[in-house]
């Protein structure tokens, strides 16, 4: 069980516990009719809830396909949690009440299954799951930022190293054999660009397009050629430092300057053009692979 997944848990733990608690001093639902059998129904509460945010994480994980990961930035944590209690309050809400329709009703006719029910129960659950939630928010988006732009820097400066050395010849992704400096990008017409793989700069899409920005005699030059970006993906396979970074651009990561990152997104900054290359949210963490393995 990695780190974030016991994270994850405990959050949930405390959450839950923490709704309980509020429950046993407020006592709705009738439970204080109950005397001491009021704390066995709060223990079955507590495991309702803990049931209810293990179907939610079932549901955004695998049928709203939003697994919980850390890398994707502070902005994703925190509308994968608001999704989140959008999702676990009604759900957990329908669950206390079918619990007091079943199991509590005996005592007290008003936990008899029903509309205003359902709604004072859910208005209970919304109250709670909203207190909750900004305490969890306020707790963890300043350490998310601390983390994002401590990994900012560090990869920052490995660019750095990376600029101090002697560009080498690039290699095949196993390391077998080198591969050439040179490269001729083909379109589908007659036109072609032949450069320095070291010398590319990014390559982005333009309609019916592609835009190759490279350095030549120490300027920037740009060539279109009639392409689409999965021919030029194809044909900058071997060469892992090609990455891409967006639907509509690949970046050559050992010419980029900078990298500017924040809660919402990522740029990379490209060394002679100062060109700012957005990163999509799906390709941020390939890319910090990415760096990470080229430069470390």
């Amino acid at each position: 069980m990695n780190k974030g997944h016991k994270q994850t848990i405990s959050t949930r733990f405390i959450s839950t516990a923490f709704v309980v608690l509020a429950l046993a001093i407020f006592k709705p639902f009738g439970l204080e009719v109950w005397q001491w059998q009021a704390y066995v129904h709060l223990l079955a509460l507590f495991t309702v809830g803990m049931f209810s945010c293990f179907l939610t994480e079932v549901i955004l994980r695998y049928i709203i396909r939003m697994p919980r990961s850390y890398d994707r930035g502070v902005s994703y944590i925190i509308s994968r949690n608001l999704r989140f209690q959008c999702i676990n309050t009604p759900l957990v809400s329908l669950l206390i009440c079918l619990y007091r329709h079943f199991v509590m009703s005996s005592m007290v006719e008003g936990n008899k299954l029903s509309l205003s029910n359902y709604l004072e129960t859910l208005v209970i659950i919304a109250f709670l799951s909203f207190a909750i939630g900004l305490y969890w928010r306020f707790k963890f988006r300043s350490k998310y930022l601390a983390a994002e732009l401590e990994e900012t820097r560090q990869l920052n400066e490995q660019l750095k190293k990376l600029q101090t050395t002697s560009q080498e010849a690039q290699t095949i992704e196993d390391g077998s054999a080198p591969q050439p400096s040179q490269i001729t990008l083909e379109g589908n017409t007659n036109e072609s660009v032949t450069l320095d793989i070291s010398h590319l700069l990014y390559i982005e899409a333009v309609g019916n397009y592609v835009k190759v920005c490279q350095l030549r005699d120490n300027e920037v030059h740009t060539t279109m050629l009639r392409a689409t970006m999965k021919q030029m993906e194809d044909t900058l396979q071997p060469y892992p430092i090609i990455v891409r970074c967006h639907r509509a651009f690949m970046v050559n990561l050992g010419q980029v300057e900078q990298i500017s990152s924040n809660s919402r997104s990522m740029q990379l900054v490209m060394r002679h053009s100062n060109d700012a290359i957005p990163v999509s949210r799906s390709n941020m963490a390939q890319i910090r692979a990415a760096i990470k393995q080229s430069f470390s």
